[in-house]
């Protein structure tokens, strides 16, 4: 039973990692894009970006994963999001890129606000272009900035993927449900957090090993 049950759970993490893998790879580059569209002096832009910024914050993540998924069905009269398991995964996707992009846009930005001016005043000084200036200068020390909060936030995403089952989403936590109604034994549902616990520790120790290189930033 033990060995049967951990084949089941650990099907079902493979679901989490893959949502957690592909929210970051998706969600990281494009919460830098709509920090950009958040500092923006055109006020057309930065308003409306700000706006849904807040609503998404402001708003619950299983909330947000209801809608996507079923929205455009009931509005639009089309599954846009096809049938199955990969369609249900694909609306869980879109909602968490969109749910951890918005966030974390305003890390991204905060760390970007927090680099005083006069290092791109140096930079134009050394003849260097705005793009270099970003990419040689502003963006490492950015990164030095926000790797403590960008940790909080994804060690809260391997938590959050749990949320993926409110749409059906086959995760680790719904594969440990499953043998309350089919064996009657609820032992595998607290078996979950040792996945949880596990890859959450991984992380830690990761973004530990990450802070320390970065440490040649720091003033002595």
């Amino acid at each position: 039973m033990f060995l049967s049950v951990t084949g089941a759970l650990f099907a079902g993490f493979l679901n989490t990692l893959k949502l957690f893998v592909l929210t970051l790879l998706f969600s990281l580059p494009l919460g830098l894009i709509i920090s950009f569209g958040s500092m923006k002096n055109l006020k057309l832009l930065r308003y409306p970006v700000k706006f849904f910024i807040w609503i998404i914050r402001g708003t619950p993540l299983m909330l947000q994963l209801l809608v996507i998924y079923y929205g455009p069905g009931i509005i639009l009269h089309a599954n846009i999001w096809g049938s199955g398991d990969n369609g249900r995964f694909s609306a869980a996707l879109v909602a968490f890129v969109i749910n951890y992009a918005c966030y974390f846009s305003e890390i991204f930005r905060g760390g970007i606000q927090s680099i005083p001016v006069g290092q791109y005043e140096a930079g134009q000084v050394l003849g260097m272009t705005k793009h270099q200036i970003f990419t040689k200068i502003i963006l490492l020390q950015v990164i030095k900035r926000i790797i403590p909060p960008i940790s909080n936030e994804v060690i809260t995403l391997v938590k959050d993927t749990s949320l993926a089952r409110v749409i059906a989403v086959y995760e680790v936590i719904w594969e440990g449900q499953s043998f309350i109604k089919s064996a009657g034994i609820i032992w595998p549902l607290f078996y979950t957090g040792i996945f949880y616990l596990l890859f959450s520790g991984l992380l830690t120790l990761l973004f530990g090993y990450i802070e320390k290189k970065l440490d040649y930033f720091k003033i002595k």
